[in-house]
């Protein structure tokens, strides 16, 4: 994925993703309940989200829908999280979260098998 979004922008996407295909009034509904931002901001993001392609806009009712799937943007995410702070190592980055966190035998459990699927 070459697109590069930040959180704010991130936010508009996730009520994309989560609700489906909206009117952006609906979109700066859900994000002034959120977040508490006014319908202008929410305007502004989704206008940037369309510059970038991560947004298509149809008429009419100024309907807003997801051009980029949120496993993409999630994937994107990581292997630059992996990248810039772990020398591009993923076994530093579960030492680092297994390292700062308590789990429960199930949580353990869970990452045993998601480690065996992927092996």
């Amino acid at each position: 994925m070459d697109v590069k979004l930040f959180d704010s922008e991130l936010k508009v996407m996730d009520v994309l993703w989560r609700e489906g295909d909206l009117p952006a009034r609906q979109v700066a509904a859900v994000l002034e309940a959120e977040v508490g931002w006014n319908v202008n901001t929410t305007y502004t993001l989704i206008k940037r989200c369309m510059k970038k392609g991560a947004i298509q806009r149809t008429d009419p009712g100024f309907r807003c829908h997801a051009l980029i799937p949120k496993e993409a943007v999630q994937a994107a995410e990581t292997d630059e999280l992996v990248g810039k702070l772990f020398d591009g190592s993923v076994d530093k980055l579960f030492a680092s979260l297994l390292g700062r966190r308590n789990l429960t035998a199930e949580q353990v459990q869970r990452l045993r098998d998601i480690v065996e699927e992927l092996g």
